[in-house]
């Protein structure tokens, strides 16, 4: 998911490489029947960007999961959620 964010942020002319895109990602599981089942995974990005990208970023954030293969194979199955923190650096 965060590749397929990160693609979209650079076709928007917005750097996501050399660290500038991290991600925590928190998954949760449950027993069903004796087993361990994940239920949900949160991805939770970090962009390091300038202030004036911000409406690009929450545009390409409102849609790329349905141009993200893992999210499209999986979001039926398992909760599958993402947000992102934009960390304001100077334009540059």
């Amino acid at each position: 998911m965060m590749g397929t964010f990160g693609g979209a942020l650079e076709a928007r002319q917005i750097n996501a490489s050399d660290g500038k895109l991290t991600a925590d990602v928190t998954g949760e599981v449950e027993e069903e029947e004796g087993v361990l089942v994940i239920r949900r995974i949160h991805v939770a990005m970090k962009l390091a960007a300038p202030e004036d990208t911000r409406e690009k970023v929450e545009r390409a954030h409102a849609v790329y999961p349905m141009k993200c293969p893992l999210y499209r194979t999986l979001h039926t199955a398992i909760e599958l959620t993402s947000s992102y923190e934009l960390i304001t650096t100077s334009s540059s």
